[in-house]
């Protein structure tokens, strides 16, 4: 957590975003970057109706001055008296810019903020955070409401109990020691995928977690038996790992990670698993 992305546009949830990035900067020695994306401005061919981009230097100019001082302000706030923080604005799709950044500049986190995505809006496009989660190759910290790095004590981990995840273990087990909190080890029983108690106790003891609970529910629709989960036992932290799904496969299959993203109120931590070679 030393080299911190945190993608503002300066509404409040980004910048609960950018406040929770400077208190894990702080106890890291990390340094925080703050990423204004203007989206390009787009016309329309009266002749065919096809998208162009227009040409329209002025505004953009203007727009980026905006920022600017958005951004002095909010150090001003919240940053004040931490000298590791850096501003930089860029021109084009948001997700897009976010996504070349975090791998330009070699970012090991990503803190943003989301105001979700409900009904149509979210079955067709979807959050700028639910496409970071997707697409990030490095962990990311969705940020809804104000929360402190000294206020998370319990961490709830939905397990599908699949073998060789240890990157993401090993990643878990970190975040885990770096709050100093518990790890609520969750497995959801549904119709199609069943287990029993023993089965979760040796899936603990094979990756040696410390400092854990292990808990079975039920529920047919997993996103709703985490969301559940966590409210029952008032966690601080979701910590997710999610498969980083593209194009149709995406569409037809889903995530479960990104369905939990737009609608849960802690912070939630992802990962994205590694393909296997």
């Amino acid at each position: 957590m030393k080299k911190i992305l945190v993608p503002c546009d300066f509404s409040e949830p980004s910048i609960e975003a950018f406040r929770f990035a400077i208190d894990i900067a702080s106890l890291s020695g990390g340094s925080v970057t703050v990423l204004k994306v203007i989206d390009m401005p787009v016309g329309y061919d009266t002749a065919f109706g096809m998208p162009r981009y227009i040409d329209s230097s002025g505004i953009l100019l203007e727009l980026g001055k905006e920022a600017k001082d958005n951004y002095e302000k909010l150090v001003k706030k919240y940053g004040k008296g931490y000298a590791h923080i850096k501003f930089y604005v860029v021109h084009g799709s948001t997700s897009v810019m976010i996504r070349d950044y975090i791998e330009e500049k070699k970012f090991s986190l990503v803190v943003m903020g989301t105001h979700g995505a409900t009904g149509m809006n979210e079955f067709f496009v979807g959050s700028n955070a639910e496409k970071i989660v997707r697409f990030s190759k490095v962990p990311v910290f969705v940020i809804r409401k104000n929360v402190s790095v000294s206020s998370i004590r319990n961490i709830v981990f939905p397990t599908s109990m699949q073998v060789g995840q240890g990157d993401f273990i090993k990643e878990l087990k970190l975040l885990q020691e770096f709050f100093n909190a518990k790890l609520h080890i969750l497995f959801l029983n549904t119709p199609e995928n069943f287990i029993r108690d023993n089965e979760l106790k040796e899936y603990a003891a094979h990756y040696k977690f410390t400092n854990f609970t292990l808990n079975l529910r039920q529920d047919r629709y997993e996103p709703d038996g985490i969301i559940s989960f966590v409210e029952e036992i008032k966690a601080d932290m979701l910590a997710m790992a999610t498969h980083g799904r593209k194009g149709l496969s995406h569409f037809l299959a889903g995530s479960i990670t990104e369905d939990v993203v737009n609608h849960i109120e802690c912070p939630v931590w992802t990962y994205t698993l590694k393909k296997k070679k």
